[in-house]
């Protein structure tokens, strides 16, 4: 889950399992849409700390599964998972991945939006499927929302643009449903596109802050001093407190556009 990333930062395993049932649901309702009956290999690109990689093992008893993720700390979490000739974790570039044999199954789960103009790899990744092989993609879609769009603000203000603002939030970086669907359908795939809107019932303090300091938030701190980051968390938490305000019973509710898309090789 987590994807390439050219900025010095580093991923937080701890932090990301803070929501770690609210996150492993797009997989699960992605993953319900891949009808492979009993693929032999199987790959999880951007697999993070490998919990949702695991899980494939389990769907699939007779296949090898293989993680590959950019993160040391991540895969450092993921080895806990890992079972001989069964589940391995290795280190690599998703944007370089290429697999020794043909694939049965490919998922990608919340990496593609780090990865500008993954268009052309979806369709070489495509390539790399067996006869009767499936593709599956899941994006976050919420990049309109106001998590993304006041820290676009902030990065891009007076105070900080001078270092921030090549760090700020892409207004578009992934496609809409069709978008992935003419997409996959161009690479010669029986293909299949939707989006989900979860509604997270998040509890604790500035539990949005929360969210997005595994995430989005988290290659913009790292170009920051102690102090400024602490300053520009400050700035951005009354912000976020002002557009997702708890509600009566001190919980808050987080709105989450997500966008998916499977294909499958004729075979």
């Amino acid at each position: 889950m987590t994807g390439p990333d050219a900025r010095p930062a580093a991923w937080d395993p701890a932090q990301y399992l803070r929501f770690g049932g609210e996150r492993a649901r797009p997989f699960a309702d992605l993953l319900a849409r891949v009808g492979a009956v009993d693929p032999r290999v199987v790959v999880d690109l951007g697999c993070g700390e490998g919990t949702l990689t695991a899980g494939l093992a389990v769907r699939w008893p007779h296949a090898r599964v293989t993680g590959v993720d950019s993160s040391a700390e991540m895969l450092a979490a993921a080895a806990a998972h890992a079972v001989p000739d069964r589940i391995s974790f290795v280190a690599g570039d998703v944007r370089d991945w290429r697999p020794e044999h043909p694939v049965d199954v490919l998922v990608s789960n919340a990496v593609l939006h780090w990865v500008p103009g993954h268009e052309q790899l979806l369709d070489r990744w495509a390539g790399t499927l067996a006869p009767g092989g499936w593709l599956g993609l899941q994006v976050p879609g919420n990049h309109g929302a106001p998590t993304h769009r006041l820290l676009a603000e902030l990065c891009t203000s007076a105070r900080w643009a001078d270092r921030l603002a090549a760090a700020a939030p892409p207004p578009r970086p992934v496609l809409d449903p069709a978008g992935y669907l003419a997409v996959l359908e161009a690479a010669g795939l029986r293909a299949d596109a939707w989006e989900t809107t979860y509604l997270h019932v998040l509890s604790g303090p500035d539990p949005v802050l929360g969210w997005v300091r595994s995430t989005v938030l988290r290659p913009v701190l790292a170009l920051l001093a102690d102090a400024e980051a602490a300053e520009l968390t400050g700035e951005y938490a009354a912000a976020l407190r002002a557009a997702y305000p708890p509600r009566p019973d001190g919980t808050t509710l987080l709105p989450f556009r997500r966008v998916f898309a499977v294909g499958r090789r004729e075979g």
